[in-house]
């Protein structure tokens, strides 16, 4: 497709450039989670939003789909949602043989909405499907379409009815991103945007083939052993009662983070590094990426709790 890598680098950082722009016409604000989750596309991973309702997060996603020309299906999870409505049943056929209907799994974009509001077995059947990126229903093995994302959301205020997602699960997404309340400027606009009759036409940036290209790009980017060590052990500083362990660390936190997030940094700061304009990450890319990378992974304790100590200032404090 293209002459040589730094010609499809280059490539990569202005379509992540003009995605950006063609979301921003519909998307107010919200620069960095637009970053991650376009990070988690091109790095081959997925994408849990945690917000309050009303952050324009299933707009994003329909955004993104549209943009990128990929299909898109929207689950609702609710209490009463079965693995079958998820990713679909054998029926009997007419002629006697059971036929596989697909369910909305089959997409290339998938949202989750408010994931943590059915059962864990449900749960368990979209996570195994990120993870494998294929369903098994009676024996049979149905692959998903390439590329496949999903991006999940969490509403963090009401907990009555809801299930939260285990440690394991959790670990299956690629960021953990926080969603804030858009600022004053910022809220004007989009009220004023969405009070009129203002239509916009979004242009499609980049379609499935492009993307799988690019997401072979992000993997074949070098990385010096320096980055490599420092993504490494910064994970590795996050786990209480090993040698790397940081006094903070021990006195914070009952759990850490474990190899798959060495893996996501990397990962994330070479994508970073690419749609940057950089052909190689530095220790700044990681650092680009660590918060929400790291958030989801480690487990404060009670005395962290007590003391008013946050996830992400434990997470700068390693740097």
């Amino acid at each position: 497709m293209y002459k040589t890598e730094v010609e499809a680098v280059d490539a990569l950082s202005e379509a992540y450039r003009d995605i950006r722009d063609e979301i921003g016409q519909v998307i107010v604000g919200q620069d960095e989670v637009v970053k991650s989750v376009l990070i988690s596309i091109f790095s081959n991973g997925h994408c849990l939003l945690v917000g309050v309702p009303g952050l324009a997060k299933t707009l994003l996603v329909q955004t993104v789909a549209q943009v990128l020309d990929l299909s898109y299906n929207r689950i609702q999870f609710t209490p009463d949602l079965m693995p079958s409505d998820i990713i679909g049943s054998e029926i009997l056929g007419e002629d006697r043989s059971f036929k596989f209907i697909r369910g909305p799994v089959f997409s290339n974009i998938i949202l989750a909405d408010e994931i943590n509001r059915t059962p864990p077995k449900t749960q368990a059947a979209l996570l195994e499907a990120m993870q494998e990126k294929v369903v098994t229903v009676s024996g049979h093995t149905h692959p998903l379409p390439k590329p496949f994302f999903v991006l999940a959301t969490q509403n963090p205020i009401e907990q009555e009815g809801t299930y939260p997602l285990p440690e394991a699960q959790l670990d299956r997404f690629m960021f953990n991103v926080l969603l804030t309340y858009p600022g004053f400027q910022e809220e004007l606009l989009i009220v004023k945007n969405t009070t009129d009759n203002r239509q916009v036409e979004l242009k499609k940036i980049l379609n499935a083939e492009q993307i799988l290209y690019f997401q072979q790009l992000v993997r074949n980017i070098p990385v010096t052993n320096n980055v490599l060590e420092y993504a490494v052990s910064l994970a590795a500083k996050t786990r209480p009662g090993t040698a790397t362990a940081t006094d903070e660390v021990n006195k914070f936190l009952s759990w850490g983070a474990g190899p798959r997030a060495s893996q996501f940094l990397v990962l994330g700061a070479k994508c970073h590094a690419a749609i940057t304009g950089k052909y190689s990450p530095d220790r700044e890319d990681v650092q680009a990426v660590a918060e929400s990378i790291l958030r989801h992974r480690i487990v404060r304790n009670y005395k962290a709790e007590a003391e008013g100590i946050t996830t992400e200032k434990l997470i700068a404090n390693l740097f």
